[in-house]
Order: C-alpha cells, then sequence, then structure tokens
C-alpha cells in the first residue's frame, strides 16, 4: 500500500526497534548518540557545526518488493534528472516471519542491518529507476545476473559521465573485480571491464575496484581501490594509460579507496576510507601523470563518498554520521549531523547524489533505502550541496 508522503523536519524517535537492538545498530556508526538540539562538537566532527540545510522527506522511497522481502543496502545511486534516479542495490533482504502491519519497506525498521546480516541478502532487483516522488519505474531483473552468485556486497557505485552523449551508466561491482558500461535504458550491458572472479594489479585486471570518474578531455579515471590502492588512468576507449597511487600513508598513497570525484583545474579527489582522509591530486600535460597535491580532512572516521562543486566538496563521514564541506585548500567551511533514530534516520549514508534542481537523496547501505533531502526555504545557498562539477 502508497503511504501518505511530507516533508518534515529530521526528528529524534525510535519506532519498531528494542532498545537492544537500537543499541546493536549503534556499533558500526563509531559514533555517540546525537541529539537533534546539541548541534555542537562532538566525536571526531569539528566545526563549524550547524543544522542541516534540508528537509527530508519522511516515507519518499515507496517500497516495491514482493511480501516477505525488503530492500537491500542502496550502496549506489545517480540522480540523472529531478525526476530520474537509478539505484544500485545490493539484492533484496529476507524478512522475518510474520511482517509487522507497520512495516514501510525497509529492513532497518525491523532492526536488521542489511549490511552486515547477509544471511538474509537475495540477489533480486538489484538495479532500478524511480521518479522524483519515490516510485518505482522501472525495474531492470534481467540484469540480475551481474550480481547473482556473489559471495560480497556486489554493487557499489553507479556514474555517468558528463560528457557522455549517450549517458551510458558504469555500474561498479566490487566483489567481482568488475565494470559494466550499461545502455542508459537499461536494455543491455554494452561492455564488461576486468575478469569476473579475478582480482589482479595488471592492466586489464581489477582488485575490488570502488568508483569511476571521468575527465573533462575524455580519460576515465577507475578507483581500483580495496585490493591495490592506485586509481588507474584510462583513454576514452578504456586503453591503459597509467596509474598513480599504491598502498601506503605517505604523501600520495593510500590505503583503502572507496570514492573517486573530478574537479575544476585538473583536481582529482580521492577519498581513503581507511587512511581516514582525501587526497587531492593535479592533472599534468603529460595525460599519463598526475601529481600529488595535498591531503586534505585527517583526521576523519571512515569516509564514504564525495561530490565536487566549483570551489570546494563535500563528503559524508561517521562518527558522528554527517556531512562536511571542505574548501581546496582543506579548510572545513561547514558540517552537519545525520541523525540515526527511525523513522528517517540514517546508520550511513554510503552514497549521494544531487539532481539539477539542489534536491539531495542519500542511499543508505546499513537500513537498505534511499531518502531525499529538499532544501529548507530561504537557507543559505552556499550551505547546499550542488550537482557534481562539470566542465562547461
Amino acid at each position: 500500500m502508497r503511504h501518505n508522503k511530507k516533508i518534515i523536519k529530521t526528528r529524534h524517535c525510535i519506532e519498531g526497534l528494542t532498545m537492544g537492538t537500537y543499541f546493536r545498530l549503534l556499533i558500526p556508526m563509531f559514533g555517540l548518540l546525537v541529539l537533534s538540539n546539541a548541534w555542537s562538537q562532538q566525536g571526531n566532527a569539528r566545526g563549524p557545526i550547524g543544522e542541516s540545510p534540508y528537509t527530508i522527506i519522511s516515507g519518499w522511497h515507496d517500497p516495491f518488493q514482493q511480501e516477505g522481502f525488503g530492500f537491500g543496502g542502496n550502496s549506489g545511486i545517480w540522480a540523472e534528472t529531478e525526476d530520474r534516479i537509478i539505484v544500485a542495490q545490493r539484492g533484496e533482504t529476507v524478512l522475518p516471519y510474520p511482517v509487522p502491519d507497520y512495516f514501510s519497506g525497509f529492513a532497518g525498521q525491523l532492526g536488521i542491518n542489511v549490511l552486515r546480516e547477509t544471511e538474509r541478502r537475495t540477489w533480486q532487483n538489484c538495479l532500478y529507476t524511480m521518479d522524483g516522488e519515490g516510485t518505482v519505474v522501472e525495474v531492470w531483473d534481467h540484469l540480475d545476473y551481474l550480481c547473482a552468485g556473489s559471495s560480497g556486497p556486489g554493487p557499489h557505485r553507479i556514474r555517468i559521465s558528463p560528457y557522455d552523449p549517450e549517458s551510458r551508466i558504469w555500474l561498479v561491482n566490487e566483489t567481482f573485480h568488475q565494470i559494466y558500461v550499461i545502455a542508459n535504458d537499461g536494455s543491455e550491458v554494452l561492455a564488461t571491464y576486468g575478469e569476473k572472479g579475478m582480482s589482479g594489479s595488471d592492466e586489464t585486471h581489477f582488485g575490488r575496484p570502488q568508483d569511476v570518474a571521468f575527465m573533462p578531455d575524455g580519460r576515465i579515471l577507475v578507483a581500483d581501490g580495496l585490493d591495490n590502492h592506485r586509481v588507474i588512468i584510462f583513454d576514452n576507449d578504456m586503453n591503459y594509460l597509467g596509474e598513480f597511487g599504491g598502498y601506503g600513508d605517505g604523501p600520495g598513497q593510500f590505503n583503502t579507496i572507496h570514492a573517486l570525484a573530478v574537479g575544476p583545474e585538473g583536481r582529482v579527489f580521492v577519498l581513503d576510507r581507511a587512511g581516514n582522509e582525501v587526497n587531492l591530486f593535479r592533472a599534468t600535460e603529460d595525460p599519463t601523470v598526475f601529481e600529488f597535491e595535498r591531503s586534505i580532512g585527517s583526521p576523519l572516521t571512515l569516509p564514504l563518498d564525495i561530490i565536487v562543486n566549483e570551489n570546494d566538496f563535500w563528503i559524508t563521514d561517521l562518527g558522528p554520521l554527517r556531512f562536511i564541506n571542505f574548501d581546496f585548500e582543506g579548510n572545513i567551511k561547514y558540517t552537519w549531523l545525520v541523525p540515526m533514530e527511525l523513522p528517517d534516520g540514517y546508520l550511513e549514508v554510503h552514497t549521494f547524489t544531487v539532481d539539477p534542481v539542489g534536491n539531495l537523496i542519500g542511499g543508505d547501505n546499513q537500513y537498505g533505502r534511499s531518502q531525499k533531502f529538499v532544501p529548507k526555504p530561504g537557507i543559505d545557498s552556499e550551505l547546499l550541496i550542488e550537482p557534481p562539477w562539470r566542465a562547461l
């Protein structure tokens, strides 16, 4: 049944969770409970810290699953337009029986952590599209084979190059060590890179890749992140040009690359999840060489995703869960906290996207759903996240 929607301020209440389950779910957060009226420094959060510039649409993501299933972890999301959002989820979640009457589609409401309770994961309905109202429009179940049989988390990111006239969809599958290029309408897989199930560190293999980003000149960057700790440089036809990075804690080295983004003037931002920082590189006249410029943000706790704008960038981090805005010199411009309490909270904002009119959508990889945030009326535009930067 479709539920009524209303825009509300994020509030702090717990529905459908026992206290024991609630505290069990707190463990992955690496932080303390944050009260909505206590916007002070806490945990690893640093100022200036203020209120969220957004309101959240409660119950936005309409469930579409068959009875007995809930959303899986929403690990990848991309707002192509205000009315077309593409989602990659880590299968669906088998629910305990009986399902209570108040259940609204996401397993976290029942005290289930979809990231950790992998025995409940079933590889179905991994890719779908939604409209701006949160209603599922298309389910690309014919592409479930891209994830089927995975022993790990599977799909990790969805991206679309702003320079591709065909707006092809890039889906990164970390468990199978592959990247797929999919037709924009979801009809078919156009190309596959990497060898299924085979981790490697040469020019044609990946080791649990995490992300992909696009340079204005056509070069494609792959965050080959969890095994190889490198960024691979390809030309527009995915021919290998070079790579940079490598494992370590020295300048320009990585521990766990989790996300990747391109900014103005040749900047490339590499988000290092376990290294707890963002590393900034700069393109050179040599298309195979990127030079390390600086580390930003250290110490973070567990940074997850990034969007770069014209003069700054935003990331999500844990401990406490928050959005952080940095300038390119590494100064914190603003931070706002994301509460975990249901019905509208998050355990992690694993991925986030901004549509062309400024609505923010965040995917939760532990509660298992995506939610939509809209800018508050009259809010200072400097506090809002813009759509990802692109060269004009």
